[in-house]
């Protein structure tokens, strides 16, 4: 497997995406587990819907 998903997160370094990304988890309330466990701690179903509001917000982004 990868050891990109086995690094911790940096806080200090993150790119635009990361940013909108650990935003996101926030708004749904696993953004303390993501910090606590990293990424793959994330259920199936928290993943997917972290993934589904990163894209909606793209959308809305490029169209403004």
């Amino acid at each position: 497997m990868g050891k990109k998903k086995d690094k911790p997160i940096d806080l200090e370094n993150l790119t635009p995406e990361e940013k909108l990304k650990l935003e996101i988890a926030d708004e749904i309330g696993v953004y303390q587990k993501v910090i606590d466990g990293g990424w793959r701690c994330l259920s199936a179903k928290e993943s997917g819907r972290i993934g589904g509001l990163m894209t909606k917000k793209k959308r809305e982004m490029s169209k403004s």
